[in-house]
């Protein structure tokens, strides 16, 4: 994926914008799939920044930065840091720059999920490993009470469940409905196979947490470094790109 106005130095910076962890395993995801978007496009300079509680900061990370950015936001869907705190941030800090919408959803995240149900490690007593045709898999997401992110978890949702042909539930563990684990209860009492939670998470964290607590008898890792959401990450990016010249705000 050569690009070649990076190659000839005119190409923006990607200014990649996650939102923040104490779980100092989040950061660590963040940084290996930002390892893997540069290994795609080795041309293209990536920065790495957070919209809170981790280093360095949207404000940090600007400050190093010289020339035209476009913020990409490591979000999964729409709410308050993808449509306004990382859009004003962003174009207060680096005139000129524009922000990408978020990366959810869409179905490289699906595939990026059906990758890890498919690498779910089995155990000794024969109930791990990815999911069977009688087993149920459940969406699980942060939440978000902007409707429209609510929305796109229901559209993750259905991607993914195009991509695996069976129908797949949604829970949250924060904000909005439906809670995760009374939808892991509900679709437990209809008495199929294992209840299987797939992560629609970035990175770990306290949500990851709060989805090993639902009740389900297996929570995937999250989506993490996969090359799907590298991928992803540049087409955010790339489409973001094509608007540099007009006002900063997200595509």
């Amino acid at each position: 994926m050569a690009d070649p106005l990076a190659a000839a130095g005119r190409a923006p910076v990607l200014l990649a914008v996650a939102h923040g962890t104490r779980d100092p395993a989040g950061p660590v995801a963040v940084r290996e799939l930002l390892a893997r978007v540069r290994a795609l496009r080795p041309s293209l300079r990536v920065a790495e920044a957070y919209g809170e509680l981790v280093s360095p900061s949207l404000e940090e990370a600007a400050a190093a930065l010289d020339g035209p950015a476009v913020a990409v936001p490591l979000l999964l869907g729409r709410g308050y840091h993808a449509l306004i705190d990382i859009p004003e941030r962003a174009g207060r800090l680096l005139p000129g720059a524009v922000t990408a919408r978020p990366l959810g959803p869409d179905a490289l995240l699906a595939d990026a999920l059906a990758g890890r149900l498919g690498a779910m490690p089995s155990v000794r007593r024969g109930d791990g490993g990815p999911p069977r045709p009688q087993d149920i898999v459940v969406l699980g997401a942060a939440g978000s009470a902007d409707p429209a992110g609510a929305a796109d978890v229901r559209a993750a949702a259905r991607l993914l469940a195009r991509r695996l042909r069976r129908p797949v539930p949604y829970g949250f563990v924060a904000a909005g409905g439906p809670a995760l684990d009374e939808v892991v209860a509900r679709q437990r009492r209809r008495g199929a196979g294992r209840v299987v939670v797939a992560s629609y998470l970035l990175a770990p964290g306290r949500f990851l947490d709060r989805m090993r607590a639902s009740g389900a008898d297996a929570v995937t890792a999250p989506i993490g470094a996969h090359d799907a959401a590298a991928r992803l990450v540049l087409r955010r990016y790339d489409e973001a790109r094509s608007r540099m010249g007009e006002p900063a705000g997200v595509q």
